[in-house]
């Protein structure tokens, strides 16, 4: 790459959360994403793609960006697009939060355009509508690339860095499983698959790679009823399926309650405010969770590493915040409605 080209992303602290380690009985660090640029882990993956598109036009000022997104992804690309500067077009499904729309515009869209009840609905107007009528149009998939894969390895990279070493567990939203394949690819160059497990983490209603596993297949969802929109995926990449049937990995559904008092957990123990994407990784903390979910059985310890990626802060306000707060707090304690949908043994193994 170019040195002369701003990188669209920054190192991010890893912190330990001395709440979370008390509740798990072990190490649990937080990788903090949500302090990208972008306000999300997206301005890695997305902010290669961007890089490597314009150096293979030698920075050719004639380049309009379009991008699909659920939010996050059009935050990153609208960032990295206007840092190197060009101009960038999001179009986001109608069930996008006015929030998020409104965001889309603060960060310097050229246009956001809102079309379609999913990220795929959106990404088929950009590629059968609006790209025919722009010849310096070009599309930034939102995780479905090996560039952004590629850039999103980064955070893993920096973890064991930062680290010292390997983690024992790492915690992962999947929405498209952009971010998933980044880690495993880290995985994968440093031959840690016998001894790094990872929990790939979906919500309820945006759970695509959970229900693609119980069948066997690849699953197309027929609509996202998860109020995690930035997970609102509904069908996962053929690399993260296949990524998905390692022994080391166990995909996990929960609601979007957990998800939302998890929110509400991190907001009172760690002062961050985060949307679903992340409160969804914090019940494994809970209620020896943790220790039954890993497939290898390996004792967590007090010694034990465990990383919890904190994905994005973008799709999140107080007014949300505190709604979850009143709605939930206090019912029941965290562990008790945690809905596992993916205790079983790995279905096939595909070799990825």
């Amino acid at each position: 790459m170019d040195e002369g080209f701003s990188k669209p992303w920054v190192t991010t602290p890893l912190i330990e959360s001395r709440a979370l380690s008390e509740a798990a009985k072990c190490r649990v660090f937080l990788k903090l994403d949500n302090l990208q640029p972008s306000g999300s882990f997206k301005s890695r993956g997305i902010g290669n793609y961007i890089l490597r598109r314009v150096a293979e036009r030698r920075g050719s000022s004639e380049i309009h960006f379009y991008a699909a997104s659920g939010g996050n992804a059009g935050i990153a690309c609208i960032h990295a697009a206007k840092l190197l500067g060009y101009p960038a077009t999001v179009v986001i499904p109608t069930c996008a939060k006015p929030t998020m729309v409104s965001k889309l515009w603060a960060m310097g869209a050229t246009a956001v355009i809102q079309h379609g009840a999913s990220i795929a609905d959106a990404q088929e107007h950009i590629q059968m509508t609006l790209l025919p009528q722009d010849p310096n149009g070009v599309f930034v998939p939102p995780f479905d690339h090996p560039d952004i894969w590629e850039g999103n390895a980064t955070t893993m990279r920096e973890t064991a860095e930062q680290l010292g070493g390997k983690p024992d567990v790492v915690v992962c939203s999947v929405g498209g499983g952009g971010l998933l394949n980044g880690i495993m690819q880290v995985i994968d160059e440093n031959n840690w698959s016998d001894s790094v497990e990872v929990l790939a983490m979906e919500t309820k209603g945006a759970d695509s790679l959970n229900q693609s596993l119980w069948a066997g297949q690849l699953v197309t969802l027929p609509k996202i009823t998860s109020q995690a929109t930035s997970l609102g995926v509904v069908k996962v990449s053929q690399k993260t399926f296949d990524y998905a049937q390692r022994p080391n990995v166990t995909s996990i559904v929960l609601s979007d309650a957990e998800a939302a008092r998890g929110c509400c957990l991190l907001a009172e123990h760690e002062r961050m405010i985060v949307e679903l994407t992340v409160g969804v990784n914090v019940p494994v903390c809970y209620g020896g969770f943790l220790q039954s979910i890993l497939r290898s059985r390996k004792t967590i310890d007090r010694s034990s590493k465990v990383v919890i990626v904190v994905c994005g802060g973008n799709d999140i306000s107080v007014e949300m915040l505190s709604a979850w707060h009143r709605t939930l707090w206090g019912k029941e304690d965290i562990q008790e409605n945690i809905e596992i949908a993916a205790l079983r043994p790995v279905p096939t193994k595909v070799a990825a």
